[in-house]
C-alpha cells in the first residue's frame, strides 16, 4: 500500500533534453536500491519539461527519497542541466493500481490530470477518486494508476499505460466520461490534462488486494 507521493517538476535549459533524459535514466538503479519508493517515473511533459513521479509507503520512506542520491543529484544540477530549482509538490495517494510484478510491456505513456474539488465538496470528490479504483482495476493496459489528494483543495490522477492506444482506451473509458459529466457540479472547472511520455519507470509491487487507502 501506497499512502505519499511526490510530483516534481523541471526546467530543463534550452538545448539539454537529451542530457536531461540521460541523467533521468541514470538514476533509475538509485531508485531501485531504496526499498520504500514502491515506484517511480520520469516523464517528459515536452520540450524542456520534465518530471519525476514517485509514491511511497509512508512519511519515513519520501523523507529517504528526499534525503537521498537522486534529490542531491537534482540540486547539483540546477544552473548546468536545470534553469530552475526543481518544483518538488509532496502529495497523499488516496488510492492506487499497482501491478503485482513487473509489467509484460514497458509503460512509454502517462497521463496527468489535475483539478479543484468546490468549496464543500471535496469529501465528494474523494470518494468519486474511491469508486474509481475499482474500475481502473479492470482496465488491463492502465498499467499503474494513482488516485492524488495534492494541497489547497486540488486533486489529480496520473496514470501510466505500455502505448498511446492504451492511454487513448482509457481516455475514452468510465473514469474521465464521469469526471467530465461531474466537472460543474463538484469540481471548479474542467480537469486541466496533461499527455506524458514516460522517461524511465520502476514498476511498484503490491499485494493482489491492495486498492484503496485514505
Amino acid at each position: 500500500m501506497v499512502t505519499k507521493g511526490l510530483l516534481v517538476r523541471l526546467e530543463v535549459k534550452p538545448g539539454k533534453d537529451a542530457e536531461a533524459e540521460g541523467f533521468l535514466r541514470s538514476a533509475l538503479p538509485k531508485v531501485e536500491f531504496e526499498p520504500d519508493t514502491s515506484a517511480w517515473f520520469a516523464v517528459r511533459f515536452g520540450r524542456s519539461e520534465y518530471g519525476i513521479f514517485d509514491v511511497f509507503p509512508d512519511e519515513a520512506g519520501r523523507q529517504a527519497h528526499l534525503g537521498g542520491a537522486i534529490a542531491r543529484g537534482l540540486m547539483e544540477r540546477v544552473g548546468v542541466l536545470f534553469s530552475a530549482t526543481p518544483h518538488i509538490q509532496p502529495l497523499d495517494v488516496i488510492a492506487s493500481k499497482l501491478p503485482v510484478s513487473a509489467p509484460a510491456e514497458p509503460v512509454t505513456k502517462g497521463l496527468l490530470l489535475t483539478f479543484r474539488a468546490k468549496t464543500g465538496h471535496e469529501h465528494e470528490v474523494e470518494q468519486f477518486l474511491l469508486d474509481a479504483h475499482g474500475f481502473v482495476q479492470q482496465e488491463a493496459k492502465t498499467t499503474s494508476w494513482f488516485a492524488l489528494r495534492l494541497a489547497g483543495g486540488e486533486y489529480g490522477i496520473f496514470d501510466v499505460f505500455p502505448d498511446t492506444g492504451s492511454r487513448f482506451t482509457h481516455l475514452t473509458g468510465h473514469v474521465p466520461r464521469e469526471l467530465a459529466k461531474h466537472a460543474l457540479s463538484l469540481l471548479g472547472g474542467f480537469p486541466e490534462m496533461h499527455l506524458l511520455n514516460v522517461v524511465a519507470s520502476l514498476p511498484g509491487l503490491a499485494l493482489p488486494d491492495a486498492g484503496a487507502n485514505i
